[in-house]
């Protein structure tokens, strides 16, 4: 609802907001489903090589039918689908399990990477992806993002600093996956590697949060503090 108790209008070319339902979907499938896959073809006796290639190959699979489909493919799904595309043909070149096993870890590095730079964008990475979760449906009074983003310095500083946080973390997380795939035993890494997801994601949600509580997002998103002019 609006400050005036109408209900609040979806901005033209706002990003679609994923259902709750899909994004648990698209959890088990890019992370449990090959993470099985992994034990089952090990436990039926195949080697860890083409074990961890097979999991390996679902995310690019999801990728693909989402081309076929719609002959379109979303900019994160394709930035994922290359790296583990090039990480895959690297590894069949050079026939190391323990460079599939660091997979993640390079991935998640450049990913790191990448919200950093986008920290100068227009907009930073965070800002995109935190939009269709959030906007309008947490503590919102309906105004748009964009009109936040164009009035509120604190605001564009707020998703700036966050996905730094962001940025950062996922680069501490790409070192430990790289240093487990090059030092524990073979058949350990992929299922700690699945541990570490959720652990990582619960402390930035926990840093998060309180980093928006303190510097005043959601006073921002429900329009209870006065907003000055346009810096």
């Amino acid at each position: 609802m609006t400050g005036g108790g109408r209900p609040a209008v979806p901005t033209p070319g706002a990003p679609p907001r994923p259902s709750g339902r899909r994004l648990l979907l698209g959890v088990v499938w890019d992370v449990v489903v090959p993470i099985a896959l992994y034990y089952g073809l090990r436990a039926a006796g195949v080697g860890v090589f083409v074990a961890l290639l097979a999991g390996a190959l679902l995310p690019a699979l999801t990728t693909g039918v989402q081309w076929l489909r719609t002959r379109s493919v979303e900019g994160m799904a394709g930035f994922v689908a290359g790296i583990m595309v090039l990480g895959i043909a690297a590894a069949l070149v050079g026939g190391s399990p323990r460079f599939l096993l660091a997979k993640d870890g390079w991935l998640t590095g450049v990913a790191g990477l990448w919200f950093l730079l986008s920290i100068r964008a227009r907009r930073p990475l965070l800002f995109h992806g935190g939009r269709p979760l959030l906007e309008g449906r947490f503590r919102s009074d309906g105004t748009s993002w964009d009109v936040l983003w164009d009035r509120e310095p604190a605001f564009r500083r707020i998703w700036r600093v966050s996905t730094a946080i962001w940025g950062v973390a996922m680069l501490l997380d790409a070192a430990v996956r790289v240093v487990m795939a090059y030092t524990l035993p073979v058949d350990v890494v992929p299922g700690l590697g699945a541990l570490l997801w959720p652990v990582t994601l619960l402390l930035l949600q926990l840093v998060n949060g309180v980093y928006y509580e303190v510097a005043g997002l959601w006073r921002l998103t429900s329009g209870t503090t006065a907003r000055p002019a346009e810096d």
